[in-house]
């Protein structure tokens, strides 16, 4: 019998911070993250300027609200990568206002060598009334999405298919269900979570590592 590698972990990497106080008001992920950082990271990796704005700024907003977790960007944006090419997947692009166009649906998860996972949403997210679909961006299931969603564009919804929203639901689910980001067992452990399969763990490790790289 073979056997899968053994799952490895990822660096976290800081972004800066844009020059403005937190305060009371809504999070709008989006700004949190120095604006000519962003632009000079996007040109060096290859991510997509409306999505790293997002990865960063979520990544921050978890470094203010748990500490505890170290949540690197390059984590959030290897994710991206892995789940739907930053927005990306199947010709969708993420415009100004951060919602994917076209809404990126995955296949029907219906034990067909994929996870059997029947409906739970009622088709209202994924558009199916008997299988569920992982949805928008970061790929969300919708169970997942009611249990974790965040608003992270300060409108007062959470839209699965917005990419500020999903970055920080991701970010909120991977720092809740790893811990201390930092020790190489938990990281592993998050991003099992999100993915069990050793191979997924490996393209989100090598991606995330790459990325640490060219900020």
């Amino acid at each position: 019998a073979t056997s899968s590698p053994d799952a490895v972990p990822a660096v976290a990497a800081p972004a800066p911070t844009a020059s403005t106080e937190s305060g009371a008001a809504p999070v709008v992920v989006s700004e949190l993250a120095d604006a000519a950082w962003v632009t000079r990271v996007a040109t060096s990796s290859g991510i997509p300027a409306r999505a790293l704005a997002a990865y960063a700024g979520a990544s921050i907003e978890l470094s203010r609200s748990v500490p505890s977790c170290g949540l690197g960007w390059n984590t959030l944006a290897a994710i991206g990568l892995v789940e739907s090419e930053h927005g990306g997947l199947t010709g969708a692009d993420i415009p100004a206002d951060g919602r994917t166009v076209p809404t990126i649906i995955g296949v029907p998860l219906d034990g067909d060598g994929v996870a059997k996972v029947p409906d739970t949403d009622g088709g209202l997210i994924d558009g199916d009334a008997l299988w569920d679909h992982a949805v928008g961006p970061m790929q969300f299931i919708p169970s997942t999405w009611a249990a974790y969603a965040k608003d992270g564009n300060g409108d007062g919804a959470a839209d699965i298919s917005q990419i500020d929203d999903a970055a920080l639901t991701a970010a909120a689910y991977l720092c809740e269900a790893g811990g201390d980001l930092s020790r190489p067992a938990s990281w592993i452990s998050a991003i099992a979570s999100y993915n069990p399969d050793v191979d997924y763990n490996n393209r989100v490790a090598e991606a995330a590592n790459r990325y640490a790289t060219v900020s």
